[in-house]
């Protein structure tokens, strides 16, 4: 039995091992005892991530990714003295996943070839239950991956990049090939890794945070004293540097020490 590609779940299944192992390998294993790996397709990563100590959930919405991991990968990669408090198959979407629920206020590290058409809603996912998320690691769209590394000052510096390095600290790892996945996508891949900073809570207003960070690359053209304008700012304020600065020329934490400014002001 084989699991045939959906392009409606975006799925593009890894055939090389060895870039399989590295990704599995490119997780610390530290801070956790358990790892959740989304979109496991036919197991090609799973299989290396059952080599270490830690439990591993696999999820994924193709039933009939399911079936094959509960069937064929179970009885072709699982000794008789695997249980199942090491190895969980789970037919679900990540996105409407209860975290401290499911994982019972545990720490769990985060991996995957993640389908290329959710990718950012599984880091934005990953950010809002961060308290839970130690490390994050796994393959995306090439631009994608290197959006969320990019440090200020470059063109794919954007919100991703900002509202993730406020948590986390983020590496690009390496660029991966189309012509390593079945069927191959039309684009490159690029492996991340995200390890949550000691201090991983805002000395600001998060929703604030956040908004002032959206609302500055939805312009990110303009100077921040214009695609800020609607927070009704002050002459005074505006004559701050900061503001004759544009978006992508601010660093993390430039950003939050903007947010301060702005919440001073509001407030």
């Amino acid at each position: 039995m084989s699991v045939k590609a959906k392009k409606h779940l975006g799925q593009h299944f890894l055939k090389d091992e060895n870039i399989a192992q590295k990704i599995a390998n490119s997780l610390s294993g530290e801070g956790y005892r358990q790892v959740l790996e989304i979109g496991p397709g036919m197991g090609v990563l799973t299989k290396y991530l059952l080599e270490n100590t830690y439990k591993t959930t696999v999820m994924d919405l193709d039933a009939e990714s399911i079936a094959y991991l509960h069937h064929d990968f179970q009885q072709e990669h699982l000794n008789l003295n695997t249980s199942e408090e090491k190895f969980q198959i789970v037919e679900g979407d990540f996105l409407k996943l209860n975290f401290t629920q499911f994982f019972n206020n545990e720490q769990v590290a985060i991996v995957g070839n993640y389908p290329y058409n959710i990718s950012s809603q599984i880091v934005f996912k990953a950010l809002e239950n961060r308290a839970y998320v130690p490390e994050f690691s796994g393959m995306f769209q090439k631009e994608v991956a290197q959006r969320i590394a990019a440090k200020e000052g470059n063109k794919t510096y954007g919100i991703l990049s900002v509202l993730t390095q406020a948590f986390y600290d983020a590496e690009y790892l390496f660029t991966v090939p189309a012509s390593v996945f079945n069927p191959p996508p039309k684009v490159e891949s690029g492996v991340i890794r995200l390890t949550r900073k000691k201090d991983f809570s805002l000395p600001v207003d998060e929703a604030l945070f956040f908004r002032v960070v959206k609302m500055a690359f939805n312009q990110r053209r303009k100077m921040l004293r214009g695609s800020l304008k609607s927070f009704n700012l002050s002459d005074s304020l505006k004559e701050d540097t900061i503001f004759a600065m544009r978006p992508e020329q601010l660093t993390v934490n430039e950003f939050i020490e903007l947010t301060q400014k702005i919440a001073n002001h509001v407030g």
